[in-house]
C-alpha cells in the first residue's frame, strides 16, 4: 500500500468540472461512466493543494510575478526526469499548450499558409489551424502492428514539404490518442526535413511525463541540431499532476532567432504574463510532487494491464493498443463491424459509458475509441463489465 490513494472514489459533479458537468450537453446523458476528456479521476498531489492554501490564506490577491524558483522548478524537472538541459531564456510562461500553439500559429504564419498535421491526431491541432485560416495539410501515419502500430510516413512527409511548402508542422509526442513516444531515429530524420525545407515544428509535449512500462521521453529539440533550430516545445504539468484547471504551461525555444522575436510578441501582448494559482502550483507540482508520480505510473500501468487482460478474455472482438505514454487507451473496435455513428451510439446508449469517438482525431479514426482509463480500479471494472455486456447483445 503506497502513501497516496488512487481507489479513493472522488464526487465530482456540480465542482464546475467538464468532464462531468457536461455530459448532458456532449452525450444527452448524465448517467454515464465518463472516460473521454484527459483529465484523471485522482485527487492531485497534497503538495500541491497545500501549496496553494498557503498562497491563497494570503488575503491580497494583487498583481503578481513569477519567482525565479518556478522557472528554476521547470529546468530541474527536465533534467532530473529527461535528461534535458533548458536554460532559463529559453523559456516563457503560457496559459494552456493549445492556447500556446494559437499564438505561435498566429505569430509565425500567415492566413493562407498551409500547416501539416499527422492524423489521426489530437483535434485541437485541426480546429486552431482551420479556425485561424490556415490551411491543413494531412501526413497520415501508416498502420502496422504491436509496439508499432503507427510509424511516420516520411515519403509522404516530404513530397508534402517540397510540394506543398508548408511553413509549420505540428507534432504530438508523445502522440495522443494513439500513446507513441517517437524514437530518436524518427525525431531526427523529421528535424531533418523540417530544417532542408525550413518548417517550423511546434511540439507538443503536453504527456512527457506520463511514461509508462519503463520507456523514456525523448524531448524533440534534444535530438540534433537540426532539431534545436525548429522546435518551439510546449509543456505543462497539467496532465501529469491532473491540475489542467490551474492553466500552467510553458514554452521552450532554443533557436534565438525564432525565441527572441516570438518572446517579445508574447510579452508585448501580456500572453506570457503568469498568474499566481498557475505558477504556484506548477513549482509545487515539480519541488514536491515526484513522489506521487512515481506512486500514480504503476497504478496507470495496472490499470492498462487489467483493460487488457479483461478486453482479451471478455470482448474479442474490441483490440486494445498499449499506450506508450500516459492513461488514453486507443480501442480498436473494428471487428465489431460497425458504422462509427452505430459504435458511438452502443458506447453511449448500451454501455453507458462516454468515450472520444476515434473520428474525433481524423477520418483515420473510424472504428475506435479512446478510453481514459486514469481512474479507480473499481470503477474501471465497472466499466469495462457494461462494454463486455453491451458488445454481448451487438451484432455487427
Amino acid at each position: 500500500m503506497g502513501k497516496f490513494n488512487f481507489d479513493e472514489v472522488i464526487d465530482r459533479r456540480g465542482s464546475m468540472c467538464m468532464k462531468y458537468d457536461n455530459l448532458q450537453e456532449l452525450f444527452g446523458r448524465t448517467d454515464l461512466i465518463p472516460m473521454w476528456i484527459a483529465d484523471m479521476e485522482f485527487a492531485a498531489s497534497p503538495a500541491i493543494a497545500d501549496a496553494l492554501k498557503r498562497r491563497f490564506s494570503h488575503e491580497i490577491y494583487g498583481y503578481s510575478v513569477a519567482p525565479e524558483s518556478y522557472w528554476k522548478s521547470i529546468i530541474d524537472w527536465q533534467r532530473r526526469r529527461h535528461g534535458f538541459e533548458i536554460k532559463r531564456e529559453e523559456l516563457t510562461f503560457v496559459a494552456g499548450v493549445v492556447r500556446g500553439i494559437a499564438y505561435a500559429l498566429n505569430f509565425f504564419t500567415e492566413r493562407g499558409d498551409k500547416v501539416v498535421i499527422q492524423p489521426p491526431v489530437y483535434h485541437p491541432f485541426r480546429f486552431v489551424a482551420e479556425g485561424n485560416d490556415r490551411v491543413v495539410i494531412e501526413n497520415p501515419l501508416i498502420a502496422g502492428d504491436g509496439d508499432a502500430f503507427y510509424r511516420m510516413d516520411f515519403d509522404g512527409l516530404e513530397h508534402i514539404f517540397a510540394t506543398e511548402h508548408p511553413k509549420m508542422m505540428i507534432l504530438c509526442n508523445p502522440h495522443n490518442p494513439v500513446g507513441i513516444q517517437w524514437d530518436e531515429e524518427t525525431l531526427r530524420r523529421l528535424a531533418s526535413l523540417a530544417r532542408k525545407y525550413n518548417v517550423i515544428v511546434l511540439s507538443d509535449e503536453i504527456h512527457a511525463d506520463l511514461m509508462l512500462f519503463g520507456r523514456k521521453h525523448i524531448p524533440f529539440a534534444s535530438v540534433s541540431d537540426d532539431a534545436a533550430a525548429v522546435a518551439v516545445t510546449f509543456g505543462a504539468p497539467s496532465k501529469t499532476f491532473n491540475i489542467p484547471g490551474l492553466v500552467s504551461s510553458w514554452i521552450m525555444v532554443r533557436n534565438p532567432e525564432l525565441r527572441e522575436p516570438f518572446y517579445h510578441w508574447m510579452e508585448v501582448n501580456e500572453f506570457s504574463s503568469p498568474f499566481f494559482s498557475a505558477t504556484v502550483g506548477a513549482e509545487a507540482a515539480y519541488t514536491y510532487g515526484e513522489e506521487w508520480l512515481d506512486e500514480l505510473l504503476p497504478y496507470i500501468e495496472e490499470n492498462i494491464r487489467v483493460t487488457e487482460q479483461f478486453v482479451t478474455s471478455n470482448i474479442d472482438r474490441i483490440k486494445v493498443v498499449r499506450p506508450q505514454a500516459s492513461f488514453l487507451i486507443w480501442l480498436d473496435c473494428r471487428g465489431l463491424n460497425l458504422a462509427q455513428s452505430e459504435l458511438e451510439k452502443m458506447f453511449v446508449e448500451r454501455a453507458g459509458l462516454a468515450l472520444n469517438p476515434g473520428t474525433m482525431f481524423g477520418a483515420q479514426g473510424a472504428g475506435f475509441m479512446r478510453m481514459n482509463i486514469a481512474m479507480p480500479r473499481a470503477s474501471l471494472l465497472k466499466a469495462l463489465e457494461r462494454l463486455a455486456v453491451a458488445v454481448t447483445d451487438t451484432k455487427g
